[in-house]
């Protein structure tokens, strides 16, 4: 038993996530598609695999050789491109006198490859096309008897069934009269004489000239098993979400009967990402949709996994992550419910009761930062590996400027007459740095609460840094709104927590944070800015007075000297919308 794995597509319709990536090594739960496939096919009992490949061959040969199958695995490159009957007759020396298998490798499927097989030693036909009901594809037109009898999808055919096909019971006429060809396909030697050396060859041309001669190809037809195209970025993603959703299931609820899943999408936040609540049996997760891979580089899907699993390994409150696939960007973790920090302080009307929640924060900061900064590998983050002088300029000032001032205000303002200013607070800003894990997002609508704890999420931007700018990061949040009074409490019980914990000097600490809190603030405005007019997420608009309060309240520690025109422009800008 020999199989052919027709890898050699430019697959156009998934780009530009193809360009850089052939579709074969498209991955679900990190597995390659290819792998997936060559697997099947030798726990099937296939005993040597070819597979053709011209886009991005190089990465498809690399892949392949770095695999120990037990089976012959090789490849035969196409300079140009056969189609999939010139690719059968290209490896013509690797079949020998029995029947062979032919698999696209941009399917997914659990079909059943050694009975397949064994259907087609079972009859007499030179070809067995396997079939299946996809509305999206079905073109291929079957008569009564189960056979093939067009490829042309303006065929239509209206006589009923009066027959079970392939043993399994009668299908409704009028939804199998068409299905779609899976890709999978098993075909007799002779059928080699029937492929033109060196050119591109459709295989459905020999088939249709088979059927011009009155042959018969036959069909292979089981309604209870799953396959999938996936030719297309949505289509892939279906897969990855059929394919992954019962494992992290399984994973998350040992024992779990049932696998009626139900995914509802969820409001996001400021984000691209997709958030989805997955249901089964009235157990829940939550699915993240980061997208898909563009390029070779640490996307924030590496990112949200690396660092996630490395918080939750040193015991941080952060969901539990059960299953994901960094290609894809599927990423299933515990579901913590829809109840934010933020959600809980606005209802929660003792204001002393407010202090405490806060009080209880701020020891996980000091847990966050601290533990989570150790074994903490910088080549996990996606962004920067540290919080620096140039990614502050770059980053958090320039931002302010490009996305509020110029991009939201619509104000013509020059970097360059604030330039020294802001090289000047990025200085200060790292002088006395309390350096751990950095969340870099710490605000209230990315905690969550559940049963009475607290939890983090929305970790992927994070990287080294001090915990001064956390601290400042939860106090100044636009979001809350938190009094004048009860920050520069927090700030001291800040500083009397984690001075035992991590040796600090107070008034270096104070100091660090001050600075800190005028770049975080420059960076949430500049991201209001760039998602309620880029974006056109216009419900960040309500929160810019109080992030402009906060700013001109942060300056004016300072006086009129140390910042003279950051100060001037924010006066003049005030409280606006």
């Amino acid at each position: 038993m020999k199989a052919l794995i027709l890898a050699a597509g430019l697959g156009t319709r998934l780009r530009p996530y193809s360009e850089n990536t052939p579709k074969p090594l498209f991955t679900i739960a990190q597995r390659p598609l290819l792998d997936i496939i060559i697997s099947n096919l030798i726990d099937s009992g296939f005993k040597a695999i070819i597979v053709n490949t011209h886009h991005l061959h190089q990465k498809i040969d690399s892949y392949l050789a770095r695999k120990k199958y037990p089976v012959p695995v090789t490849t035969r490159h196409e300079p140009d491109i056969l189609g999939t009957g010139g690719a059968i007759k290209n490896v013509a020396d690797f079949w020998d006198n029995t029947p062979f298998m032919v698999i696209n490798s941009d399917i997914v499927t659990d079909i059943d490859f050694k009975g397949v097989y064994e259907f087609h030693l079972n009859h007499r036909y030179p070809a067995t096309l396997i079939l299946h009901n996809d509305p999206e594809f079905n073109t291929v037109v079957l008569n009564k008897d189960g056979f093939i009898q067009d490829f042309d999808e303006r065929f239509s055919m209206t006589a009923p069934y009066d027959s079970a096909i392939n043993g399994s019971k009668s299908f409704e006429s009028e939804e199998y009269k068409r299905l779609t060809f899976t890709g999978i396909q098993i075909l007799n030697p002779e059928l080699l004489e029937l492929i033109p050396d060196n050119v591109f060859f459709s295989i459905i041309d020999c088939y249709k000239k088979l059927l011009s001669q009155n042959k018969k190809i036959c069909a292979y037809i089981k309604k209870d098993h799953y396959w999938k195209d996936l030719g297309t970025p949505e289509r892939y993603r279906l897969a990855v979400f059929d394919k992954m959703a019962p494992e992290a299931f399984k994973r998350a609820f040992p024992g779990l009967v049932g696998n009626n899943i139900v995914r509802t999408e969820l409001c996001g936040d400021g984000s691209d990402r997709k958030w989805y609540r997955v249901n089964c049996e009235n157990q829940f997760l939550v699915m993240a949709d980061h997208g898909i891979r563009i390029d070779d580089s640490t996307c924030e899907t590496d990112a949200f996994v690396a660092i996630g699993l490395h918080l939750h390994a040193k015991g941080i409150p952060v969901p539990k992550i059960y299953s994901y696939d960094t290609f894809s960007g599927h990423v299933f973790m515990e579901d913590l419910g829809d109840i934010s920090f933020q959600t809980l302080v606005k209802n929660t009307k003792n204001q002393d009761n407010v202090v405490s929640h806060y009080k209880l924060l701020i020891r996980h900061i000091g847990k966050l930062s601290m533990e989570g900064g150790k074994d903490f590998d910088p080549a996990w983050t996606h962004q920067t590996a540290y919080y620096t002088k140039d990614l502050i300029i770059e980053k958090e000032c320039r931002y302010f400027v490009d996305a509020f001032l110029n991009g939201y205000l619509k104000m013509d303002i020059r970097f360059q007459d604030f330039e020294d200013e802001f090289r000047s607070l990025a200085d200060k800003a790292l002088k006395f740095s309390i350096n751990g894990f950095m969340h870099r997002d710490l605000q209230s609508r990315n905690i969550m609460v559940k049963n009475n704890r607290f939890y983090f999420i929305d970790f992927q931007g994070g990287r080294l840094g001090p915990v001064q700018y956390d601290l400042a990061s939860l106090l100044i949040d636009p979001y809350v709104n938190l009094s004048l009074p009860v920050q520069n409490n927090l700030l001291k019980f800040g500083v009397e927590t984690l001075s035992p914990v991590i040796r600090i000097d107070p008034d270096k600490f104070f100091s660090c944070y001050q600075y800190c809190a005028i770049t975080r603030n420059l960076q949430i405005l500049g991201a209001f800015g760039f998602l309620s007019r880029i974006k056109k997420k216009t419900y960040f608009e309500k929160h810019i007075p109080n992030a402009i309060k906060s700013l001109k309240y942060n300056l004016s520690s300072f006086g009129n000297t140390e910042f003279p025109n950051l100060t001037s422009i924010v006066k003049k800008i005030g409280g606006a919308r």
